[in-house]
């Protein structure tokens, strides 16, 4: 029964490590993309995409592209695979998701621009197509 109880709480450790591990690099490339957007948003005058399903497909992508350039410095898995392969794939995202929608909310709060990528939504899709192209690509 130990026994039991023991490969229990090591399958749970190993999930917590592998979404802990996926989250923070997801947060870390998504506050590069927030920085990124928002150097590039000076240039125009209205960044927002008017159209919900344009922009989470425009988030998507760009989630995926900055997580394949992060393969060029972390090529391989940032902490080891847990039993349940893929479970940051949704895990991660959400909490990524969840500090993005969390710094807009501190940003409106204090009367500052936001950007549509600091909403749950768009910060899950980005973060998604992050954790999609690191699961498939990195070794």
């Amino acid at each position: 029964m130990e026994e039991l109880i023991l490969w229990l709480l090591g399958l749970i450790f190993e999930c917590v490590v592998e979404v802990v591990g996926h989250a923070i690099l997801e947060c870390v490339v998504a506050v590069i993309g927030d920085l990124l957007l928002r150097v590039v948003g000076a240039v125009f005058e209205e960044p927002a995409i008017q159209n919900a399903a344009l922009a989470y497909a425009g988030y998507l992508a760009f989630g995926v592209l900055l997580g394949a350039i992060s393969l060029t410095w972390f090529p391989r898995h940032l902490v080891h695979p847990a039993r349940i392969h893929g479970i940051s794939l949704l895990v991660a995202p959400a909490v990524t998701g969840l500090l993005m929608s969390t710094s807009g909310a501190v940003l409106r709060r204090n009367n500052k621009k936001t950007l549509q990528l600091e909403s749950f939504g768009y910060g899950f899709a980005f973060a998604f197509g992050v954790a999609a192209i690191r699961l498939l690509l990195a070794r």
